[in-house]
């Protein structure tokens, strides 16, 4: 992590410190905007800033170059801002009680220069509940960010205080949060299992984008060059469809092929044609509004309709209808996906099965979602088995990971190591690869055709206490957080109403 010069405290959780405290009376939901749209702001001048300078120079082959022209910028990929876009410009005027207009015109002013931006920059700073001063002092804050002059270096670490925001973000907001951030080790496990080094990613339901950075982080990880890969991505939320934009942008990435539509994937699929070779999802768990009464009739269920109140087979389903002839995909379920039998999915798990594409289980620890306290899963497809046709692997994580706090849980870079490198020595028919009591375990079909198709890790890794189908203390604990939660919700929810009933009778008071 970068690290301020003079504090050991690494500069990103000194920033969230300082900008937490500068959000008083807004809500996390809408203050994040407010702060990652400043951080591209900051990213995208930069960038602008240092090839300008070149220009400006004229040498070697930057030699008659005009720094005002935006066809300069288009070839080095570099996004063109205008004078009153340019951070210099907002600092400049950060003390001024106008200072709200200023970056709103910023940012219209940077859309309408970059098309690939238009509708996708947070135009919120004139709000009446943004306090100026506090905006001041943001720009100010996040003024100090850029350690270094070069490029890469300031991209990096701005890139690196984007996700390490959008995570803050997302804790802070709790279950709403959890819409648009799937946590970091879990999206880590997932890429570093099915390592992405080349070819075509998909994500249909992508949230904030992780799933694309870290395949990134992957591919240029292992020397290999980022260009190999093309995403392809879908979002339904508007809202987070632009969070995932910036983000990408700030790494550099293309997102030409990342859409946004009301109607999500199932019902305007933005990528119907495509054939990806690898998927990597975090679909919404459970989903029974996803219109599946609509789609009875759709081809993508080759191997059976998905009952109309729960979307969990149909996005297995959505994924290996994308999926090319060689490709992999890795996604998140909930628990229940792997035993349930209601409305026809227990006869689709077993074609699937059947089918020889199901390659991989790993039960997950608890805590580690912020939107949801419901048992997680993560299932692998591979539609091109050479090895291990005529197995499964099952891996029980569940007592791995550590707490980060009362609620939340994530994985170790050891626990992510652990299970990738224990699933790609099986993948490959690694002679080190080695059954582990209460751990991971190579079944074969005709023993999960003897436990009737459920695919429960707890139930072939050896465990002494092997897990029934209903599991009564998980159970108990997961209503029992829900409740909790909706307790909460409506505690909140009421106060609203109070505070606006108070605000009524004042006004009619006066």
């Amino acid at each position: 992590m970068a690290k301020n010069i003079t504090q050991n405290e690494p500069i990103e959780k000194q920033l969230w410190k300082t900008a937490d405290k500068l959000r008083k009376n807004i809500d996390a939901a809408e203050y994040k905007h407010v702060v990652l749209g400043l951080i591209f702001l900051k990213y995208i001048s930069d960038a602008f800033e240092e090839l300008h300078n070149k220009l400006l120079a004229g040498e070697g082959v930057y030699d008659g170059a005009d720094p005002e022209d935006k066809d300069e910028y288009k070839a080095e990929n570099v996004f063109f801002v205008p004078p009153s876009a340019r951070w210099n410009f907002l600092k400049s005027h950060a003390k001024q009680t106008t200072i709200g207009k200023t970056v709103d015109e910023a940012m219209d002013a940077i859309e309408r220069e970059n098309p690939e931006l238009k509708d996708v920059l947070p135009k919120v700073y004139a709000r009446g509940n943004l306090d100026p001063a506090s905006l001041g002092s943001l720009i100010d804050l996040i003024s100090n960010v850029a350690l270094g002059e070069a490029k890469a270096r300031s991209a990096d670490l701005l890139g690196h205080v984007f996700e390490y925001f959008l995570g803050e973000f997302a804790l802070a907001e709790g279950k709403k949060g959890g819409q648009f951030y799937t946590p970091r080790s879990v999206v880590e496990l997932l890429v570093e299992m099915l390592e992405p080094y080349n070819g075509r990613v998909l994500d249909p339901c992508c949230g904030s984008g992780g799933m694309f950075v870290q395949s990134e982080k992957f591919v240029l990880g292992h020397q290999g060059k980022i260009n190999d890969i093309s995403i392809y991505g879908q979002e339904s939320n508007q809202t987070t469809w632009r969070l995932a934009k910036m983000n990408l942008a700030i790494r550099g990435i293309d997102s030409s092929q990342l859409k946004w539509n009301n109607e999500g994937s199932f019902l305007k699929d933005a990528h119907k044609d495509l054939k990806a070779d690898y998927v990597i999802a975090n679909p919404p768990f459970n989903d029974s509004d996803w219109s599946g009464e609509l789609l009875s009739n759709d081809g993508r269920w080759k191997f059976g309709t998905p009952p109309p109140r729960n979307a969990n087979y149909a996005w297995i389903q959505h994924f290996l209808y994308h999926l090319s002839p060689t490709g992999i995909a890795g996604f998140v379920l909930a628990k229940g996906s792997l035993t349930t039998k209601t409305s026809g999915e227990g006869d689709i798990r077993k074609s699937l099965i059947e089918a020889r594409l199901v390659d991989c289980v790993v039960n997950l620890p608890t805590k580690l979602f912020l939107n949801t306290q419901i048992p997680a899963s993560l299932w692998f497809l591979n539609r091109c088995k050479k090895n291990r046709r005529e197995e499964i692997l099952f891996i029980d994580a569940r007592n791995m990971g550590h707490l980060i706090n009362r609620r939340t849980r994530e994985l170790s870079d050891d626990d992510i190591k652990t299970i990738a490198e224990t699933y790609h020595k099986w993948r490959t028919a690694d002679d080190n690869y080695a059954d582990e009591a209460g751990f991971c375990n190579s079944a074969s079909i005709e023993r999960v055709r003897e436990l009737d198709y459920v695919l429960t890790p707890g139930r072939y890794v050896g465990l002494p206490d092997d897990e029934d189908d209903f599991d009564f203390n998980e159970r108990f604990t997961t209503l029992k957080a829900e409740f909790e939660a909706q307790l909460q919700e409506e505690a909140e929810l009421n106060q609203k109403i109070l505070e606006n009933l108070a605000k009524v009778e004042l006004k009619d008071e006066n």
